[in-house]
Parts: structure tokens; C-alpha cells; sequence
């Protein structure tokens, strides 16, 4: 079976849900007539990839190359997924990431050596793996962007980091799934940069409910996504892709999946313990090690970011600098 990916194209100023095959762009409808947009896809995720495979291997005439159309004919690669669902994140997810910040910032026994502050931080995460829950938050349709859609700085709050992860797309609905079963669920897999204005995590005037994650992830376009979703089917081991992430080509996230604490199953279970997930939902698993809070280096205007996972594609996001205009609910208090 000939591998490809579902993907949503804005074209001429029409939403063309589309298939990428070797990076030549597909038109579903003609094979898929009621599929207007993406998410359509899921009244019936099997059978529509079926349809399309065979429509593929009739030999449709491709609307052109991703870089062409998008480069030459002005077209933008929109989240893949349209119209976009929430965001369920999972939070400090991956190994080395936990153990590294562990260190860099002391958080263990008093006085206790590097090699003690790792060996106390990979014992706590075992312990949680084993008998605690992953860590869950929600972000807004509103916030995510497509895979080469630029990211505006916020006029609130500075230290912006980056954090890819993979993506995980539900293509069924899902409801107290037990881990055996929550593969089942998944439509497909695509590429998320969860972008994070360090600055403004804390809530310092409500320390007892500690961290705000509304206002650090949620601005418009924190939510880098695609450029594609690679159906399941197409996709051996989620729990081994390679993951790189570069800021003006240098390499700054080095991993695989393989480190996450709680694995793609684990994270669909728990999550669908407490919520009712849904067919289109993205469920992102978490950042490996190598974030800007790591290496002192955050986000300013000019910079690109490439992100990679293996057999998902990537992308490519430049910073532009914030408006310089503070917002009226700030602007009335920041005098």
C-alpha cells in the first residue's frame, strides 16, 4: 500500500481537503464527493482511507507540488484537520526533559550532587508512571496555526520557548478506553510546536492556584500544526519516531518518542477517563529535553524554527516581533 497524508490546503481562496502523495497535492473530493472539509474524514476513518487508496492508484492528475502551489500559486497549508479541535496537552511527559530541569534548577535534596538530582528525579517519575496520572491541560481551536504560518510575539509577557511534540489525532470517539484499546481511537499522527511564554506560567498574585496555562499557550498561532496528519495505518511505531527541533539551523531538541513517561495509549486512557474525547481532537504528548528554558535562549523576532519527526514531515515557523501595543484590559492597568 502506497503511503500518504490527509491535509487541508487553502487554495485560491477555497479550503481543498486534500491528500499529499510524495509531495504532490490531491484533490479528495473527486473521490470522497460529501467530504467538504477534513474532518468529514471521520464518520468513517477505514473506509475513507480505502476509498482514497484506490483513488490513488487510479492515477488522478495532482493539483501540483506542496512548494509550488504554495510558493507560485499563493496558497497557505492550513492545519490539517478542518475545521480545528481543542488541544488536549499533556504536560512534563518525557524522561530526560523532567530529569534535565531537575538538575538545572536544583529541585531535589539540599546540597545533593548532579548525579543525585538525576538519580532522585528518574525515581519520582518512575513512582508517578507507576501510580500517579499524566499531567492534562486544554488549549483553543483559536491558537493553532499551520505548519508555515509565521508566530507574532505577544505584547504581554517575554521569554517565548519552543516545544515540539508529536501529535496525536482521535478518530473515533473516545470514553473510559482502557490502554489495550485506545490505538483503536487514533486517526493519525502530524508535527505540534507548543509555543510557551515562560513569563507568564506563574500567577503570582494566586500562588495558592499556582500556574496559568490559559495565557502562556493560548495566543494566536502557539499552536504550530502539521504540515499533514499521517494516518495510523502508515505509521509502525509511534513509540520510536525521531524528533529534531533547530532555531536558525541549530539543533536544540534531539529525541525520539521512545522517552515519553506516559505512552500514546496511557495518555488516551487517562484522558478519556475524565473527558468525552472526540473524533478531530489532538491530543499533544509532550516536549523532549531541549527547550529554551534549558539553553537560556528564547524566542525573538527573526527567528526560524524547524521542526521533524521522522515520516511526518516538517515544518517551518519564522518569529516576527510583537505589535508594540498593549492590549485594553493590560493597557488600563499597565500605566
Amino acid at each position: 500500500m502506497t503511503a500518504f497524508a490527509i491535509a487541508s490546503l487553502l487554495l485560491e481562496g477555497e479550503v481543498v481537503p486534500a491528500v499529499i502523495r510524495d509531495e504532490l497535492v490531491y484533490d479528495t473530493r473527486p473521490a470522497l464527493p460529501a467530504v467538504a472539509r477534513t474532518a468529514d474524514l471521520f464518520a468513517d476513518w477505514d473506509r475513507s482511507l480505502d476509498l482514497l487508496t484506490e483513488h490513488l492508484e487510479r492515477g488522478p492528475l495532482p493539483l501540483g507540488d506542496v512548494e509550488s502551489l504554495i510558493t507560485d500559486r499563493g496558497g497557505r497549508m492550513l492545519p490539517p484537520v478542518q475545521p480545528v479541535g481543542p488541544v488536549i496537552a499533556a504536560g512534563a511527559n518525557y524522561r530526560e526533559h523532567i530529569i534535565q530541569m531537575s538538575v538545572a534548577h536544583g529541585l531535589g535534596s539540599d546540597g545533593a550532587s548532579p548525579e543525585a538530582l538525576r538519580a532522585e528525579a528518574a525515581a519520582e517519575i518512575d513512582e508517578r508512571v507507576r501510580t500517579g496520572d499524566p499531567y492534562v491541560w486544554t488549549g483553543l481551536p483559536s491558537a493553532v496555526s499551520g505548519a508555515y504560518d509565521d508566530v507574532v510575539l505577544p505584547d504581554v509577557g517575554h521569554d517565548v520557548d519552543w516545544e515540539l511534540e508529536l501529535g496525536v489525532y482521535l478518530g473515533r470517539t473516545a470514553h473510559r478506553v482502557s490502554p489495550d484499546d485506545a490505538l483503536r481511537h487514533v486517526a493519525g499522527y502530524t508535527i505540534v510546536n507548543d509555543l510557551t511564554v515562560r513569563s507568564l506560567v506563574p500567577r503570582n498574585d494566586m500562588a495558592k492556584i499556582g500556574t496559568d496555562w490559559f495565557r502562556a499557550k493560548n495566543q494566536p498561532g502557539f499552536f504550530p500544526t502539521g504540515p499533514w496528519l499521517v494516518p495510523a495505518r502508515f505509521v509502525p511505531d509511534p513509540g520510536a519516531l525521531a524528533m529534531t527541533l533547530r532555531l536558525n539551523g541549530e539543533l536544540k531538541q534531539d529525541a525520539t518518542s521512545a522517552d515519553l513517561a506516559f505512552d500514546i495509549p496511557a495518555l488516551i486512557s487517562y484522558a478519556s477517563s475524565v473527558a468525552l474525547l472526540q473524533p478531530g481532537d489532538l491530543l499533544i504528548t509532550g516536549s523532549p529535553a531541549g527547550n529554551g528554558s534549558h539553553w537560556g535562549r528564547f524566542l525573538s523576532d527573526g527567528d526560524v524554527m524547524e521542526a521533524e519527526i521522522a515520516g511526518l514531515g516538517a515544518q517551518r515557523t519564522v518569529v516576527r516581533a510583537a505589535s508594540g501595543e498593549l492590549p485594553p484590559w493590560q493597557a488600563t492597568r499597565w500605566r
